[in-house]
C-alpha cells in the first residue's frame, strides 16, 4: 500500500495548533516527584519556558534527582528527613524485592512501601509549614498547577489555592483514575494494577480481578492515611482521596494503546505515551568504541532504570554467566561489585546513554527492568526486550509486551543463568521478536502529533481556559445509586411488580367469578340428589 500523502491544510493546523500558546505566556506552579518521574517532567517544562511561559517549581531540599540542571524558578522548603532516610526507606523496599517480592495489592500498600511512602507523603506538611513560601504561593498568581500524584501534594496544592491542575502521571494507585475521572473500567476485561492479567482473562482470573478491587478497597485508606491526614490538617476539613483526585482538569497519562490494552477513557485523558522518547544523538567516544569493537554480532544493552542498578551477589553471578554465553558485546549499567566471573564480552558502566545506543543499528536486545520509561525507549527504536520485572507496574508493562511478541520476561529471582541466555539468544536469533517490536513500534510513531507538543498543549490549554470543566462528567454530581441508576431500576421494577401483581389480582378475581359460581351450583346440585 502506497503511503498516504497528508493534505496541505493538516500540517498547518498543527503549526497553529502547537503556536497558539505564543499568544498568551502564562504562569504554572509546578509541583513535582523526584526520581525517573522528574525526567520527562522536565523536557515539558522546559518546552513552556521556551514558549514563553514563566515556570516557578516547589520541591524539597532533600531529593534525589530535582534540582539538577534547571533554567527556571526554584522555590525550595526544608523537610523533616535527611537524603540518608529517604535512601534507607527506598533500599528497604528494594531489597525486600529481591528476596520476597510483594506483587498483591495487599502486600504492595501494606508491606515494605509503607514507612518509604509515608517519608514522599511526609512532602505537604513540610511545605505549607514554611510561612514564607506558602505568603509567596498566596501572593502569586498561578494559571494552573502542572503536578505528579505519586505524593500527593500537587493535589492539596491545587485545591488549597483553588488552581486548575494537570496530572502527569504513568497511573495512579489504587482506584484513583477511575474515582478520578469517573470513568468505567469494567472487571471483565480491564485487568488491576500489579496483577500481571491480559484483557482477555480466565474465569479464575477475573476472579481474582475482582477480588484484588476489593482489596484497593479494603487496604488503600490505610496507605492513604498519612497523606489524607496531612491534607485534612492543611484544608482544614476532612479528606478523602476523591476529594484531591476530582477536580483534576486534565489528566496527561504517560503511556498509549500500543502499550495498554483498550479500555474506556474520558475526554479528559491524554495519552502521551513514548514523551521520553527522542532522536537518538551521536554516541561519545567511549561507547562508539565499544559499539564498533563489537563486529557483525553488534551489542546488547542492560540497564534496571535509574533507581536499580545494584543486584545481590549471588543473582549478580547467575546474570554475569549468562551474558557470557552469547556472542555479543553488553553493556551493562551497574555500580555493584563488579562479578568476580564477568566475561570478556561484557562492559560494566555507572552510567550509559541508554535511548542513543538503543537507537543506534547494532543494537541487538534490550535486559531492561520493564519501568515505562525503558519500555517505550525499546519501543520507539524497536529493540526486542528481555524483561525482567522489579516491582510497581513492571509487571504489568513486561506482561503487555510479551503478550504482543516483542519480548520475554523472566522471573528474576527463580530464573537460572541458562534462563537468562536462552531469552537472549531467543530475542536476538528469532526474527519474529524483531518483526513485532517493529510493528509496534511503526504503530506508536504513526500520529499526528509528538507526545511532548501533545503535553504541551494541553498545560497551555487549561493556562488559557483556567481549566477544562466542560470536560468533566455529570458523574461527578450524582450519588453512588444514581450512578449505577439503582433508583430508575427500583422504580421500574416497582412498576412492573404492580402492574403484575394487579394482573394477577384480576385474574383471579375473573376465576373466582367464572368458575367459583359453577362450583357452588355443581356442589349444591350434588347434596339435593343424596
Amino acid at each position: 500500500m502506497a503511503p498516504t500523502v497528508l493534505p496541505a491544510p493538516l500540517p498547518l493546523c498543527v503549526c497553529l495548533l502547537l503556536a497558539s500558546g505564543f499568544a498568551e505566556a502564562g504562569k504554572l506552579l509546578v509541583v513535582p516527584m523526584s526520581g525517573s518521574h522528574w525526567f520527562t517532567m522536565r523536557s515539558v517544562l522546559e518546552k513552556l519556558i521556551h514558549r514563553g511561559h514563566e515556570v516557578v517549581t516547589v520541591m524539597p531540599e532533600v531529593s534525589w534527582q530535582l534540582g539538577q540542571s534547571l533554567n527556571f524558578t526554584v522555590k525550595t522548603y526544608s523537610t523533616s528527613y535527611a537524603l540518608d532516610d529517604l535512601d534507607r526507606a527506598f533500599n528497604f523496599f528494594v531489597d525486600t524485592q529481591w528476596k520476597n517480592p510483594e506483587q498483591s495489592s495487599y502486600a504492595i500498600l501494606t508491606g515494605s512501601s509503607k514507612s518509604f511512602f509515608d517519608i514522599i507523603f511526609s512532602h505537604c506538611r513540610s511545605l505549607f509549614n514554611d510561612k514564607t513560601l506558602v505568603e509567596f504561593l498566596t501572593e502569586t498568581t498561578f494559571d494552573a498547577v502542572f503536578l505528579d500524584p505519586f505524593d500527593m501534594c500537587g493535589l492539596i496544592v491545587a485545591k488549597y489555592f483553588s488552581l486548575p491542575s494537570v496530572i502527569f502521571s504513568r497511573g495512579v494507585f489504587c482506584y484513583g483514575l477511575e474515582e478520578g475521572t469517573q470513568c468505567p473500567s469494567p472487571l471483565s476485561y480491564v485487568p488491576r494494577l500489579f496483577l500481571g492479567f491480559v484483557d482477555a482473562m480466565t474465569f479464575k482470573e477475573r476472579v481474582w480481578n475482582h477480588i484484588s478491587l476489593l482489596e484497593e478497597h479494603l487496604f488503600c485508606p490505610y496507605f492513604f492515611n498519612k497523606a489524607l491526614e496531612i491534607a485534612s490538617e492543611i484544608l482544614q476539613s476532612p479528606v478523602t482521596t476523591y476529594d484531591l483526585f476530582s477536580h483534576t482538569s486534565i489528566w496527561l497519562l504517560r503511556t498509549d494503546f500500543v502499550l495498554e490494552f483498550p479500555r474506556p477513557v474520558m475526554p479528559n485523558t491524554i495519552f502521551i505515551g513514548g514523551i521520553n522518547c527522542h532522536q537518538g544523538k551521536p554516541l561519545s567516544k567511549e561507547f562508539e568504541a565499544y559499539v564498533n569493537a563489537s563486529g557483525e554480532h553488534g551489542i546488547v544493552v542492560f540497564s534496571l532504570g535509574s533507581m536499580v542498578s545494584e543486584i545481590p551477589e549471588k543473582k549478580a553471578m547467575e546474570i554475569a554467566d549468562a551474558l557470557g554465553k552469547i556472542p555479543q558485546t553488553v553493556l551493562w549499567r551497574y555500580t555493584g561489585s563488579r562479578p568476580s566471573n564477568l566475561a570478556k564480552n561484557t562492559i560494566l558502566v555507572k552510567w550509559l546513554p541508554q535511548n542513543d545506543l538503543l537507537g543506534h543499528p547494532k543494537t541487538r536486545a534490550f535486559i531492561t527492568h520493564s519501568g515505562s520509561h525503558g519500555i517505550y525507549e525499546g519501543i520507539c527504536n524497536g529493540v526486542p526486550m528481555v524483561m525482567m520485572p522489579l516491582f510497581g507496574d513492571q509487571m504489568d508493562n513486561a506482561k503487555r509486551m510479551e503478550t504482543r511478541g516483542a519480548g520475554v520476561t523472566l522471573n528474576v529471582l527463580e530464573m537460572t543463568s541458562d534462563d537468562l541466555a536462552n531469552a537472549l539468544k531467543a530475542v536476538i536469533y528469532d526474527k519474529s521478536y524483531k518483526e513485532n517490536i517493529m510493528r509496534l513500534s511503526s504503530l506508536h510513531k504513526d500520529r499526528p502529533i509528538e507526545p511532548l507538543d501533545l503535553a504541551v498543549f494541553w498545560v497551555e490549554y487549561v493556562m488559557r481556559h483556567k481549566g477544562a470543566p466542560h470536560l468533566r462528567p455529570a458523574a461527578h454530581d450524582l450519588t453512588w445509586y444514581q450512578y449505577h441508576s439503582l433508583d430508575v431500576i427500583g422504580f421500574l421494577l416497582a412498576i412492573v411488580l404492580t402492574v403484575a401483581f394487579i394482573i394477577f389480582k384480576s385474574c383471579a378475581y375473573v376465576f373466582r367469578k367464572c368458575f367459583g359460581k359453577k362450583g357452588r351450583v355443581k356442589k349444591a346440585h350434588k347434596s339435593k340428589t343424596h
